[in-house]
């Protein structure tokens, strides 16, 4: 069929320019954890002052910090309390209800598409093949993704396997959820593990510390303890953010000033938690363009840091990817995985996008599990992903 012959010489997706980038460049910090000026919320910890003590650094300082007004990431989606539901418990169709509207501008675009496309057609011919092809690469699923499924749906046609473009149409829709099955892995917590060390990564500006927020609560209303570290030191707004959220929530949250040593902020948070037994530690990190070689060996620095207190640690590292910077998320993804091992995906931001389709393509070239999404600026928007409801609010069918 004709509409492949542009791909066989298609060159690879170009790069979108690199964001700005906060996270100074300045040259490596030693490996040895720098235990001072560490800084606890005493709110957290109640009046149990006993029990805290073996757990606080010699020389540790102990805040309480006020109300800050934030200008932030966590302020722009609401500071969320521990009054506030999580929604766990909600109901099947609330859920796909909640799922179809965060997708509102990718399903506007890619349901509007394919409901024009095959409105009328009687037979499947090369220009509705063409057509499609076009509404999958619009929808950003990308030109590998696209270029397998639209073989298969081709030999499925040449077979007779598709005799209308009904059938065809939901061939598309079968096609896409296999797209899928590198990434129907949740996230599970090893209980034996305490604490459950997660390492949240991301250039900058993709949503991390709101995501370890919204994390933080649903993992609370799961009846886990949970810790916060602070460990993107370079913007004191992210910082405020989780001491704010942890004051709100009564979530102990460790933290050191700005331009700290972020293995040491971290290495004191795995310490506490392991001295109060906490269930879930979720750590912070400053962005970081993909691309600077430095700036990603800090990563390897704060994993072998980790890994003097518990050789497992981190327990998961989960990448923070914003659905709109589309193609470019993969390289993002790519140069990651190689630094530190990436274990799981969060994909932010879909609600403010077109470009949804870009998870097909993170499953198809990383094969990695999609952990959560985040479709809207609500404590329950950021949602397990469930690969076949995704599917299927792409389409606007139950």
């Amino acid at each position: 069929m004709k509409f492949f012959d542009r791909f066989k010489s298609a060159k690879p997706d170009q790069k979108s320019p690199d964001q700005p980038f906060s996270t100074e460049e300045n040259g490596q910090t030693p490996d040895v954890p720098i235990e001072q000026d560490t800084l606890i919320s005493s709110a957290h910890f109640g009046s149990n002052t006993e029990s805290v003590a073996a757990e606080i650094p010699a020389d540790a300082v102990v805040v309480n910090e006020a109300e800050v007004g934030l200008d932030g990431e966590l302020a722009s989606s609401g500071v969320v309390t521990a009054t506030d539901s999580i929604g766990t418990g909600d109901s099947k169709a609330g859920f796909f209800l909640r799922l179809k509207q965060g997708l509102k501008r990718t399903t506007d675009g890619f349901s509007s598409g394919m409901g024009t496309l095959f409105l009328g057609k009687k037979e499947i011919d090369e220009e509705l093949l063409e057509e499609l092809e076009t509404q999958l690469l619009i929808a950003d699923v990308g030109v590998e993704a696209t270029r397998d499924i639209m073989e298969t749906l081709a030999k499925q046609v040449s077979r007779r396997e598709l005799a209308d473009p009904q059938a065809l149409y939901r061939g598309l829709q079968k096609e896409l959820a296999e797209l899928l099955e590198h990434s129907r892995e949740p996230l599970q917590i090893d209980e034996t593990k305490k604490p459950y060390v997660i390492l949240v990564v991301g250039v900058n500006g993709v949503g991390k510390t709101t995501t370890i927020g919204k994390l933080g609560k649903r993992f609370q209303a799961e009846g886990k303890s949970v810790m916060l570290a602070a460990g993107d030191t370079f913007r004191a707004a992210a910082v405020e953010q989780l001491q704010v959220w942890g004051e709100r929530n009564n979530v102990p949250v460790i933290a050191q000033h700005t331009g700290a040593d972020s293995a040491s902020v971290i290495f004191d948070a795995v310490q506490a938690a392991q001295a109060r037994k906490v269930d879930v530690l979720i750590a912070d990190t400053a962005g970081r363009l993909h691309n600077k070689d430095n700036l990603m060996e800090e990563l390897k620095k704060v994993v072998r840091v980790m890994g003097k207190l518990d050789s497992t640690a981190p327990h998961e590292v989960m990448l923070v990817l914003d659905a709109g910077t589309g193609q470019n998320a993969l390289s993002q993804a790519k140069a990651f995985q190689e630094v530190v091992g990436v274990t799981g995906i969060t994909v932010t931001k879909l609600d403010g996008t077109a470009k949804g389709g870009i998870i097909f393509a993170i499953s198809k070239q990383l094969q990695l599990p999609i952990r959560f999404i985040g479709v809207g600026e609500q404590i329950d928007d950021l949602r397990p992903f469930a690969a076949d409801d995704f599917v299927a609010a792409l389409f606007n069918s139950e």
